[in-house]
């Protein structure tokens, strides 16, 4: 998958718009954390925490730059649902890895989620993430839609293996990356980095200011 190249001018696509109070605290409470192999979740069970590394770093490999896990993007995610998600979201997120996970799993010919390995997410993370039509991100997007409504008013719901396959391959994908970009390393080492803003130039050429980069979030 050709993602690094594009990450440093990516800006935030998980749909958050402002690093409130809570994300910052959750953020800096993610650093200095023991290697996943040994981690235990807040949020997630032990042996899906161990998956979710795994797969952040079939997102984010380690080339140039850290790994995913290298700068602790899946602590962040696990802290993130279990600190700032509402409880029907936090279900609706176990729920989606669940089927995603299932498939994984089903895939792979293995029957333990500790025993999976980077490559046997990569079919999964390849058809999850490739590029849809717009009449079926629109069917997606619907019944995700139709099941958080009849869920939200006490209703019995399903919702099909696939679309919620789509949809944790798409929000893990999505806040990894944020995660990624407002860590300290990235922040600071890969990204457009001034700790102290200087003067503001309305009209710059983006080479000669940043290099091409993106500004730092962190």
């Amino acid at each position: 998958m050709k993602r690094r190249s594009a990450l440093k001018n990516m800006g935030m696509i998980f749909g958050y718009a402002a690093a409130t109070p809570v994300v910052l605290s959750v953020l800096q409470s993610c650093k200095d954390k023991p290697p996943y192999a040994e981690w235990t979740p807040s949020f997630f069970e032990k042996d899906k925490g161990y998956a979710l590394a795994q797969m952040v770093d079939v997102i984010l490999p380690k080339t140039d730059t850290p790994s995913a896990t290298e700068v602790n993007v899946h602590v962040f995610i696990d802290a993130y649902a279990h600190a700032v998600l509402p409880e029907e979201q936090q279900q609706f997120t176990k729920m989606l890895m669940d089927a995603f996970m299932s498939k994984v799993l089903e895939d792979s010919g293995k029957d333990d989620l500790t025993a999976l390995e980077g490559v046997d997410f990569e079919p999964a993370l390849s058809k999850y993430l490739a590029k849809r039509t717009v009449g079926e991100e629109e069917a997606q997007e619907k019944a995700i839609g139709e099941y958080m409504q009849a869920i939200m008013e006490g209703e019995e719901a399903e919702l099909d293996t696939e679309t919620a396959c789509y949809a944790f391959a798409g929000n893990i994908r999505d806040i990894a990356i944020w995660s990624y970009k407002s860590s300290e390393y990235v922040g600071e080492e890969v990204l457009a980095y001034l700790p102290v803003p200087g003067e503001y130039i309305a009209c710059g050429n983006v080479q000669e200011l940043t290099q091409g980069k993106a500004w730092s979030l962190y």
